[in-house]
């Protein structure tokens, strides 16, 4: 089973029978409660992970004790993997299950060591870490060039699955309010505005867009 979970991702397609072997066996499985922490910020570096099943939420905390969420991390992603050539030694977000999660930890070390004598690997590895520093600017963008609301339309539209009208969600949404750097209030009141401007419909977890056309006019705003 975990080999079949590493194959499935894009770091690890590239590597052959015998690498993958040597990942394998330096690798460890967790389950994580509802919750519970994976690592603090601040903590040594020792690997970085696939998740297998659940949610992860990455998050920094200020001085104040609050949480700005970094990431939401779902089943057949990696994260930390970008602390291997950072040389910092220390995580820089805590880490922490959404809800029951497996995940499978890389020894990072050993990885790292591995992807010298390992060009394809290294370049696979770059490609996705390059198209994670695009989605970050892109992020970063969204959350200081454009109001609340259309960052709010802009998660809705990329939440939904093709062809559909329909989403479930699955955090709750003090944490997307965080990942979208706005209050769980403005949150609430930006959805209850659509809804009374009939652009959505929302029952418990459900929201249903009944105006998809108006909706991406609002996430066109500028």
């Amino acid at each position: 089973m975990m080999e079949s979970a590493l194959r499935r991702s894009p770091l690890f397609q590239a590597l052959d029978a015998t690498q993958l072997a040597r990942v394998m066996e330096r690798a460890t499985q967790v389950r994580l409660a509802e919750g519970q922490m994976l690592f603090r910020q601040g903590d040594p570096v020792g690997r970085f992970y696939l998740v297998r099943t659940g949610r992860m939420r990455l998050f920094r905390l200020a001085a104040d004790g609050a949480e700005k969420v970094i990431e939401l991390i779902g089943p057949g992603e990696t994260f930390a993997e970008a602390l291997m050539f950072m040389g910092t030694g220390r995580y820089p977000v805590c880490a922490a299950a959404l809800s029951p999660s497996d995940l499978i930890g890389i020894d990072a070390d050993d990885f790292a060591a591995m992807l010298r004598d390992a060009p394809q690997t290294s370049f696979a590895l770059l490609g996705m870490l390059s198209r994670r520093l695009h989605e970050r600017i892109a992020e970063i963008d969204n959350l200081t060039l454009h109001s609340a609301a259309v960052r709010v339309a802009r998660w809705l539209l990329r939440q939904l699955p093709e062809g559909a009208s329909e989403l479930t969600l699955t955090v709750r949404k003090v944490v997307i309010a965080s990942r979208l750097s706005i209050t769980a209030e403005t949150w609430s009141r930006i959805m209850r505005r659509l809804m009374d401007e009939g652009v959505l419909v929302v029952d418990e977890h459900r929201i249903r867009v009944l105006d998809q056309e108006r909706l991406r006019r609002l996430a066109d705003d500028e």
